[in-house]
Order: C-alpha cells, then structure tokens, then sequence
C-alpha cells in the first residue's frame, strides 16, 4: 500500500504525484529531478455581468414582435447569399473560386445583379482579402494588353503580407483576426469576402480549430453588421461520380453546420470547361439550385475582366461522371500499365511517366490480365469456336490447334501442352485413365468361411 509521505490529498489533474514521479525514479535507479512545470492559473468563476448577457430570454410572442421589426435581408448573389450571412463557398482546386469571387464582390460593389443573381441591397463598400494571388497575377487577370478593368470605387482589395514569425508573445490567429476587424474599420466595409480559410488557420480538419475560427468569423459578423463570404475547399480525391454536398467541405463539418449558407461550384464532365453552381445549405429563403436545377457556367474573357458567363440549368446527374465511363477509363489506364510494365519499366518508372502513386500501379498490376502468347490466345479461339468436341470439331480445325501448339510445346510450355489436350482425346483414353475408374468395396469373412462383397 502506497503512502501519502507529506499526508496530502491528491487533488485532480493530468500530471502524476509526486509519489509516483519517486517510485518511478527509483525503480529505474536514477536520482529524483521533479520536473519544472509552469503552474497554469486556476480559471476564473464567470462574473455576474457575463452571465446575465450569455443568453437573451423573451416569451415567443415577443420574439415575433422583433422579428418584425428587424429589416428584411435583401439578396446579395440571389438565393445563395443574403444580407447578414455567413456563406461559405467551396470547390476544387483551379475551378474558379477567386474568379467568381472577384466577380462576385464587384457585382455588389455596384449594386448590380450578376446574370440569374439578383443583387437587391444598394451598392455596398467590400473589401476582398486574397491570400491567394500577388498583385501581378490579380493584373493579369483584369487587363488586356494595355487595357485595365476600372473596378468600382466601393471594391477594395487586401493582399495578406507574409511574416516569418510573429511579435513575441503574440498569438498568429489572434494577430490575423485583429488585423482584419481594423481594415474593417477602415474602409467602413459592410461586405467581407475571405479567400481563403485555409489561410486563416492551421488546419480546419480539427474540430477545435474549426469551432473557433467560426466563433471569431460570427463575432466579426455581429460586431460590424457585417455579410460574409468565405472560401473553402474540396477533398481532392472526391467521387466524381458523386454529388456535390456538405461532406464534400474540406475540413471539419462545424464548418458548414456554423454557416447560415452555403453554395459550390461542381466540375461537368460533359464539356471540359463546362462548370455549374448548387446550392447546399439556405435558411432565408427556399432551395432554388438543387441537384435538380443547378445553373451552368463557364469562365471566359472577352475584355479585360475574366467572369464567369450563366447558360441556363440542368440537372447535376447530368453532369456527373458515369460509373460505366469511370469503368472504362480504369481498364484503359490498367491496359497502359500493364503495357508499360511488359516494355521493361519497373513500377517506380510507370509511376513517374503517368504520374499516379506507386501503391497505385501495383494494384494495377495485379488487376491486370496476363498477356499471353499470340499461339496460344489463337489455340484458345479454335477451342471456343468449334473444337468442344469430336463431333463439331473439324479434323482441320484440329490439325490447326496443333499446329498452333507446338512452338509452345516444344519451348517447355507445360500450361500449354496441358491445355492442347482436347476432349476427344480424353474420352478416347476411357475413364481409368482419367482416374475415373470404380472404386471396389472391400469383402469381408462370413462366419462360415464364405466371402461376401459389401455393397458399393
């Protein structure tokens, strides 16, 4: 039984006593050095202020009473993005989510619907932080030879300056949100457009890290009466033959289930530069882009602003890969492979030359049919078409497989000398020689001397 040497009771915590830390030390025969650890502060117990203003308690008629008071969310980007939401707009790497972004902010800058969107609230001050491109990129974008497009008065852009390391002392997150909510004040922004949240924050994949960064965004939100876009991604590997939906949102689902709105951009695998939008989650208004009617683009520059240009709805199963086509472009891909392989290539240089994983080429390689001689895939057609037997086989269709056999005989092929073996010949040899042959039962002495066979 352990005792307590100093009489004290052990209050709970993740570190071991100091009674253990002793007996370990001993056991291992090594002298005691307690470790340095910084005490942590006990937390503080919430004030009273704090928690009276945590929740707001009304009875249910009341609440209707200000509701109606509240002024109506007018559409910013039609039923995708109203007024005072947090709308999260995701995608796969290099489909156009800067581009219909910019695009998107230039639109309500303006106060000027963007095709089918309609844009109901007045033109708006928006400021559009890109952690994304530099400042040659964003001009390549938007001009044309020495033509510039001359965006709106009200559009800003933030371009994210990196450093190394911080302040001491300074947390990175903290700093960064800090920084946003100043330029906020600065130009009086009521539009925020963050491309993109990976950005933000290391790792949006922890529940924790998501949870928070959506609790710093809703407070940013509330604090400046502010309507938010902000950018995500897809998983690369997402199932095209899939359809778009939440789970598609790389990163934690806290991400989407924060967000009042959310819409993506899906890939068509109809037409190579064929792009379309659908709308995932809504709760100002009803689903009008779904999986039955999600609007058609494609990104184009006739000028010096590159936008995206809306060809009317269809349904997304339209526009979804076929399992059959995805099929398809497997066994072509296994037949390249399996090509590769039979020129010489070893697994590591098929996987350079197509570019796909090493792990990859060896299941493809084991999926892969065995290539066989020409003298034997001809002798397997002669036994498939005609020579199941002595009588719908011909005897030149038999004088034919031999002959087609023999090379590979000759060669030591025993699968081939086996294989040459037609029916014919197998019935002709009887059924001993098969192995086929009656079993005997053994007989056994009668008392009075006599043998008796068993029955079979």
């Amino acid at each position: 039984m352990l005792i307590n040497p100093s009489n004290q009771s052990f209050a709970p915590s993740s570190e071991r006593p100091e009674i253990i830390e002793r007996l370990r030390a001993e056991a291992r025969g090594l002298p005691y050095r307690p470790a340095k650890r910084k005490k942590r502060p006990d937390p503080l117990p919430p004030g009273r202020e704090d928690v009276h203003r945590l929740f707001t308690v009304e009875r249910g008629n009341r609440w209707m009473e200000l509701a109606r008071r509240e002024p109506e969310a007018k559409m910013l980007l039609g039923e995708l993005w109203h007024q005072g939401e947090l709308c999260m707009l995701f995608a796969d790497t290099n489909i156009g989510k800067s581009v219909l972004a910019v695009q998107i902010g230039e639109s309500i800058a303006r106060g000027q619907g963007m095709g089918p969107f309609t844009c109901q609230a007045p033109p708006a001050q928006v400021l559009y932080l890109d952690f994304e491109l530099s400042k040659a990129q964003f001009g390549l974008r938007y001009s044309n030879g020495d033509e510039d497009h001359q965006f709106s008065d009200n559009f800003f852009r933030a371009q994210y300056n990196f450093v190394p390391d911080p302040p001491p002392g300074v947390d990175e997150n903290e700093l960064l949100i800090a920084a946003i909510e100043y330029k906020i004040k600065l130009v009086e922004a009521t539009v925020l457009i963050i491309d993109n949240i990976t950005c933000l924050r290391g790792g949006t994949e922890n529940a924790a890290v998501a949870l928070s960064l959506m609790k710093s965004l809703k407070s940013l939100k509330a604090d400046h009466n502010l309507s938010i876009l902000v950018l995500a991604h897809t998983p690369k590997r997402r199932n095209p033959t899939q359809p778009i939906s939440a789970d598609d949102l790389h990163g934690s689902k806290l991400l989407v289930n924060f967000a009042d709105s959310a819409f993506a951009i899906g890939k068509s695998t109809a037409e190579t530069d064929l792009c379309y939008l659908k709308q995932i989650k809504q709760r100002n208004t009803r689903q009008r882009y779904g999986a039955d009617n999600v609007c058609l683009c494609r990104i184009q520059k006739p000028g010096s602003f590159l936008h995206f240009t809306f060809e009317g709805y269809s349904a997304e199963r339209h526009h979804l890969l076929a399992r059959t086509r995805q099929l398809a472009g497997r066994q072509e891909l296994v037949n390249e492979v399996a090509a590769l392989a039979a020129a010489g290539l070893t697994q590591r240089e098929i996987s350079s030359k197509l570019n796909i994983a090493l792990v990859t080429v060896n299941r493809l390689l084991r999926s892969a049919p065995p290539i066989r001689d020409a003298n034997e895939e001809r002798y397997t057609e002669m036994q498939l078409y005609g020579s199941a037997g002595d009588a719908e086989c011909s005897p030149h269709a038999r004088d034919q497989a031999r002959e087609c056999v023999a090379p590979a005989r000759e060669a030591g092929d025993k699968s081939a000398g086996l294989n040459s073996v037609s029916r014919e010949s197998i019935v002709q040899r009887g059924p001993a020689e098969k192995g086929l042959t009656k079993k005997t039962s053994p007989s056994k002495t009668t008392p009075n001397g006599t043998r008796k066979e068993a029955p079979a």
